[in-house]
């Protein structure tokens, strides 16, 4: 068996760099033991890998990457959770939507649904956005919408190498541990990130992630979490933030009362009976600001999140005014239709 999965599995010490790069040379040359790649899968899924083990992996995935255009996009941010907890409507992309009408550049990775909750992908597909398919097409949009949607180019290639190794089983219900480590697996040259934890148990593990991020791109990278176990900022309860940048680490509370936000609960929040279409329905009366005061708080506290990550603003009060205001006008929709007329113009 491979040292990579005999270190994880006795967790006698940390697996290096040197371990990592032979266990993906093997996985692409198609040499891996029968079961071996679950059992990797599996027990980083069992239990999150150490600091040294954890650099070490994100390093050999980062060395492995094809060149990508040089330079990030100027001031753009990305909001992406680890998935998981209470299945509620797509919190993170309408706060996307609702930045870009701010004015903050935003470019958000994101996935398929992994649990109960109708992924970001799934919700795109509905609304008949088609994700980016390079980092050229991902500028162009942002450039011409204010938002784009990247698609999964931006993962590692190992990704779907050990998914086709595990088949028949699914990765993701056997590597859970891929889904939470997400927001750090995508490659997006953005100035800020910020990623909500539905399981506060693994902020230790991914704090060690952010630390890596912030100092092998210069992101800023905001972790949040909160006792409802949502992998979003909520607008009724305490959020707590741990940001990493420039090689430092802080951590401050978002609480409701100080915002001037009110009070509500998850259900406040939750799709109704109805599948994929009552999903998008409810999408957009959300962006239109038809919705109840506990949804419509939410994604204007994620969006605010994202302006000041983004620096356009250090002022909460006035980004949550902002937010406020172009869900009332109309921007904050007006940005899908902007979007979808930019794919028409190009069928």
């Amino acid at each position: 068996m491979h040292e990579a999965v005999v270190s994880l599995i006795s967790r006698d010490h940390p697996v290096e760099l040197p371990v990592w790069r032979s266990f993906w040379d093997r996985l692409h040359a198609g040499g891996l033991l029968r079961g071996e790649a679950a059992a990797l899968l599996a027990s980083l899924s069992t239990r999150m890998p150490d600091r040294v083990t954890l650099h070490a992996l994100l390093a050999s995935l980062d060395e492995r990457r094809p060149p990508r255009p040089a330079g990030p996009f100027a001031g753009a941010v990305n909001i992406v959770g680890t998935g998981g907890g209470p299945a509620t409507f797509n919190i993170s992309t309408a706060a996307a939507f609702v930045a870009a009408a701010m004015g903050v550049p935003v470019v958000k990775t994101g996935s398929r649904a992994y649990t109960s909750r109708f992924g970001s992908i799934d919700l795109l597909a509905r609304l008949g956005i088609t994700p980016t398919t390079s980092y050229e097409h991902t500028r162009h949009v942002l450039e011409h919408c204010g938002i784009a949607f990247a698609g999964f180019f931006v993962y590692p290639q190992e990704v779907t190498l050990l998914a086709r190794a595990v088949a028949p089983l699914d990765i993701r219900r056997l590597g859970s541990f891929v889904n939470t480590l997400g927001p750090f697996l995508a490659d997006m040259p953005v100035a800020a990130q910020v990623t909500g934890l539905s399981r506060p148990r693994h902020l230790e593990a991914l704090g060690h992630a952010a630390e890596y991020a912030s100092r092998a791109t210069g992101r800023s990278v905001w972790l949040a979490v909160n006792e409802a176990g949502a992998d979003e900022l909520l607008g009724f309860t305490a959020n707590m933030i741990r940001a990493y940048e420039n090689g430092a680490d802080s951590e401050f509370e978002l609480a409701p009362g100080a915002l001037g936000l009110g009070t509500g609960r998850l259900g406040d929040l939750a799709v109704p009976e109805g599948g994929a279409d009552r999903s998008a329905e409810l999408f957009l009366d959300v962006l239109a600001g038809r919705c109840g005061r506990a949804a419509r708080e939410t994604v204007c506290l994620n969006a605010a999140a994202l302006a000041v990550a983004g620096r356009l603003t250090g002022d909460w009060h006035e980004a949550l005014a902002a937010a406020d205001a172009v869900l009332r006008d109309g921007s904050a929709l007006a940005r899908v239709e902007r979007l979808r007329s930019l794919e028409a113009a190009h069928a």
